[in-house]
């Protein structure tokens, strides 16, 4: 077999996760309801980089950066299938109209935190540093 069939043919690794976010979101039997992700592509990671970008003036200068907040919203936002973000009954729920407001209305901090993380694994970032794991 080629190398190139390996690329043709990519190994599935099971791209969605279940992960309990939070003991607050319990089922009628008071089980925690996991929140269920999926892996950003680099195509979408794109995207919501152009959507993020903002322009200021710096000393005279306007200067581009990535607003981290919205882009992590709309990263959360664009990962999470269970509970669906843009539903509008929703974001009604939490008194927002705007999707990626909802996230941050209804998670605590650590919450986010957890969730985002979690996003952030399954779309392949990790903390572990290859040249680290290779030498291991």
């Amino acid at each position: 077999m080629s190398q190139l069939s390996a690329f043709l043919h990519p190994v599935s690794l099971g791209e969605e996760r279940e992960v309990v976010i939070s003991s607050r979101f319990q089922d009628g039997e008071g089980n925690s309801v996991p929140f269920r992700i999926r892996p950003v592509t680099q195509w979408e990671n794109d995207a919501i980089t152009r959507l993020s970008r903002r322009t200021q003036k710096v000393n005279g200068i306007l200067q581009d950066y990535l607003d981290t907040v919205e882009y992590n919203r709309r990263l959360v936002v664009v990962a999470t299938i269970i509970p669906d973000f843009q539903n509008k009954e929703l974001c009604q729920q939490y008194g927002t109209l705007d999707p990626l407001e909802l996230p941050a209305k209804m998670l605590l901090s650590g919450e986010f935190r957890k969730l985002l993380t979690e996003i952030l694994d399954v779309s392949g970032f990790s903390n572990e540093n290859p040249t680290q794991e290779a030498k291991n």
